[in-house]
């Protein structure tokens, strides 16, 4: 070959090569910046992430978990009972979600840091809306539990119930009566029509101490099983032989409770009630009328009389539809086992002694004496 010719053949060679070499770094270099792209892409995708989960964390750190808080009276007690081994954390999400501290989490951390952990005692608690987490561990590492106690007195409505618990801070008074309305854990008290509160007269009066949770049902609950426990087999075969319902039991006695302030008057005056149903008469019981009022009156009037309600005992025959109030055990063994007597009639002096006749023109003329 030509010198001329080699030398434009190896100059060609070179050129070709220096095209090849120089696409290589071009590829290289891409590769480069693409790997440069990504890596920033993915530092900013981190460096987000990180500042999202910080986010979160001081939203959890500092708001907790989100619970559904009971609504709370102006001054009703948050009463918590406190197992052997319960842990921290178990017991912050508790306290959070009761209402006595803002957040749980933090409860957690804090029990833990300040080794307090493990030292808290069993028991029942007393406790108010959102304390100082500080305060709440010293109740709890010193063991300064409480007894909950409460009575209720014989006669008292679920009104007064409600009230008589409100003011004990044990729950919330409308909280209560709303429970109140369809609460019939045992067949007997199924709500019938025009019942006010399906609970009224089956949440037995007594004293009660409580050893779990406090809230309006875990009550309701005690009190309507210690009743039942109390309405012996002997008692329901009883009532079932004077072809009286364990509603219509309640309902009578829960009269006889209201209207006797003596125990000597309550079978008379259960014998009264049976014979005037009996005979159909209506049952005509000032205490139906009260129960229809906002507060108590000494004596109904003529227009009272007039009320429309089925719960008027002076215009419908029969009984009401439902008890007015808890009887005691000797209101309820009174219908049960009620005196043998031919009174008809009976009116209260100012004094709460009863006195009865037998006819109308006898009871106008003891009302004229005692009244």
């Amino acid at each position: 070959m030509e010198p001329k010719l080699l030398k434009l053949k190896e100059w060609i060679q070179h050129k070709l090569q220096e095209e090849n070499e120089n696409d290589r770094i071009n590829v290289f270099l891409k590769k480069i910046a693409d790997f440069s792209d990504m890596m920033t892409w993915k530092r900013w995708a981190i460096f987000g992430a990180i500042l999202f989960a910080f986010a979160m964390a001081t939203c959890f750190f500092s708001f907790g978990t989100i619970h559904h808080r009971t609504s709370l009276s102006e001054n009703q007690k948050i009463y918590v009972r406190v197992t052997s081994g319960m842990s921290a954390r178990a017991l912050g999400e508790k306290l959070s979600s009761l209402g006595v501290i803002h957040n749980g989490l933090h409860f957690w951390l804090r029990a833990k840091f300040e080794g307090y952990a493990s030292q808290f005692k069993a028991g029942m608690y007393a406790f108010e809306p959102e304390m100082d987490e500080a305060i709440v561990l010293e109740k709890l590492v010193s063991g300064e539990t409480t007894s909950v106690k409460f009575t209720i007195p014989e006669g008292f409505g679920i009104k007064e119930i409600a009230e008589r618990l409100a003011e004990e801070g044990l729950v919330n008074k409308t909280d209560f009566l709303e429970r109140a309305k369809n609460f019939a854990p045992y067949d007997y008290m199924k709500k019938e029509p025009n019942v006010r509160y399906a609970a009224e007269g089956y949440l037995f009066p007594d004293t009660y101490e409580l050893h779990d949770e406090v809230n309006a049902s875990a009550i309701m609950k005690m009190m309507a099983e210690d009743f039942d426990a109390r309405l012996t087999q002997d008692m329901r075969d009883c009532a079932s032989e004077k072809n009286l319902s364990i509603h219509d039991l309640i309902t009578l006695a829960s009269l006889v409770e209201k209207e006797a302030r003596f125990d000597a008057d309550r079978p008379i005056i259960a014998q009264v009630f049976l014979k005037r149903l009996k005979i159909g008469m209506p049952l005509q019981s000032d205490t139906t009328l009260q129960y229809l009022m906002d507060a108590p009156k000494e004596d109904v009037s003529i227009h009272d009389t007039k009320i429309e309600s089925p719960y008027n005992t002076y215009q419908n025959k029969g009984l009401p539809p439902g008890p007015i109030a808890s009887p005691g055990m000797k209101s309820i063994e009174a219908v049960l086992h009620p005196s043998d007597t031919d009174y008809l009639y009976f009116v209260a002096d100012h004094s709460g002694h009863n006195h009865y006749s037998r006819t109308y023109a006898e009871h106008l003329s003891v009302v004229d004496r005692v009244r």
